[in-house]
């Protein structure tokens, strides 16, 4: 068996895809800390902690064992106990491997407190006109002057973004418009198009996009709006998700939706998201599945036999992963699991809590519920494991979880991981597991580049 790093993110390099998914290769040492359940777990290194804490963080949300405040207060301490670079690394993964917007931007915040942010990073980091406006009220908080180098790193973030994505993202709300970002960071134009641009966001002249929020917002008509996106081929997956509940309420007909949905483009739409928008609009539940399975189906098959373990203990539910969520970390771990079962060329799909139990053969939404349904109680992996053990083999097993286990772990009979969609500061912490943190496909990308190095 291959040594295995701790979790996914570093300086180490596999190949490409491990460019952005890479692992810290740190060590656990003596039971000297504990998890948020109270048991005695390996210490790990700063970085590793500050990993677990942020691949899977929605800024300032409550989870089951932490709130929101003590978490980020949490992760700020962290900051300050690790390198810089690495916290760099970190920060650019989270934001555009992980697609994390806000958690991101407090690390950047973190290294200009520590005078060590280069504008290169943050531009870097910033990969939405709106993230300027809000690393900027995260930054004002407690810093009334804007240091060099946060100017430089907005300047150069501003001039990425075109009219359309400036003027999409100019929210009334915000506490920065996207004017006051370019007056106080000062871009220079590379171009004569571009400083005409400038001048129109000075002028407050934007071209107003043709969004669906915007015609919305101009009092148009909701079906006429939808219908005419979606025959411009205007509406992207996401926005169609989002969507479909108004889009049923003012009248689009269901012919029309249905053909739409077949031939848009998905591959990058997460299982997650077709779970939350079945349950707001249960009558397009196989229109959505098959969405969903398209979906996975552009992602690499893992060979061999494959066990997933899927935590159905209480510390899973009730904790929405944002304010503006629908689904909590039992239906990121669902999520997960479902793409496993499309991408394993042999699966067995099991849950835990206070032991194992193997979960008949599904797929997609039906395979969501039988987990949700299988069995309830508290966190006990090293016990479910062992009665696993007992009835199968397999040459790997992937365990999703928050990974607030009551005991800990033995050695796994085959290749070993943690997926975890929780965000505190220690976990199983066990040398013989590879912990990947986060709620995204990039996990599974893990794994297919950690094995086939």
């Amino acid at each position: 068996m291959k040594p295995h790093p701790f979790t996914a993110c570093s300086h180490n390099i596999i190949n490409q895809r491990k460019k952005e998914m890479s692992s810290l290769n740190f060590r656990a040492s003596a039971f000297t800390e504990r998890n948020a359940a109270g048991t005695p777990v390996r210490a790990i290194s700063k970085e590793a902690q500050l990993t677990r804490m942020t691949l899977a963080h929605m800024l300032w949300e409550n989870q089951f064992y932490i709130d929101g405040q003590t978490s980020a207060d949490t992760l700020k301490t962290l900051v300050a106990q690790c390198e810089p670079q690495f916290v760099k690394q970190l920060a650019t993964q989270a934001r555009t491997k992980f697609k994390l917007r806000h958690v991101p931007l407090l690390l950047m915040r973190e290294l200009a407190r520590k005078h060590e942010l280069r504008g290169v990073d943050l531009a870097e980091v910033i990969q939405r006109p709106d993230e300027m406006g809000e690393f900027l009220a995260m930054y004002k908080q407690d810093s009334k002057a804007i240091s060099n180098q946060v100017k430089v790193g907005l300047a150069m973030a501003f001039k990425k973004f075109n009219e359309f994505q400036l003027a999409k993202w100019d929210k009334n709300s915000a506490a920065f418009s996207i004017r006051d970002v370019m007056f106080l960071s000062h871009p220079k134009p590379d171009t004569p198009e571009q400083e005409a641009l400038f001048k129109r966001v000075a002028n407050q002249e934007l071209e107003t996009p043709d969004t669906w929020e915007t015609q919305l917002s101009a009092g148009a008509d909701k079906r006429e709006t939808f219908e005419r996106l979606m025959g411009e081929t205007k509406l992207g997956a996401l926005a169609f998700l989002r969507n479909l509940r108004n889009m049923v309420q003012s009248g689009v007909p269901e012919s029309t939706i249905r053909q739409y949905a077949f031939n848009l483009n998905v591959d990058k739409v997460l299982p997650f998201r077709f779970i939350a928008a079945a349950r707001i609009v249960p009558q397009f539940e196989d229109m959505l599945e098959e969405m969903m399975f398209k979906a996975c189906k552009s992602i690499e098959k893992l060979s061999g036999k494959t066990v997933v373990l899927v935590d159905v203990s209480g510390s899973m539910y009730g904790s929405a992963v944002s304010k503006k969520s629908d689904i909590d970390r039992a239906d990121a771990a669902f999520a997960l699991a479902i793409l496993c079962r499309e991408i394993c060329e042999e699966v067995e799909i099991w849950s835990f809590a206070n032991t194992a139990m193997r979960i008949a053969p599904r797929r997609g939404f039906a395979l969501a519920e039988a987990i949700r349904n299988s069995q309830s109680g508290g966190t006990e992996l090293g016990a479910s494991l062992e009665r696993l053990d007992i009835h199968t083999k397999y040459d790997r097993i992937i365990v999703i979880t928050d990974e607030q286990s009551y005991d800990r772990p033995a050695k796994p009979k085959g290749i070993g991981y943690i997926l975890n969609v929780g965000s505190y500061d220690n976990g199983i912490n066990h040398d013989a597991w590879t912990t990947i943190t986060g709620f995204s496909e990039a996990v599974l990308d893990y794994i297919q580049a950690y094995e086939n190095q």
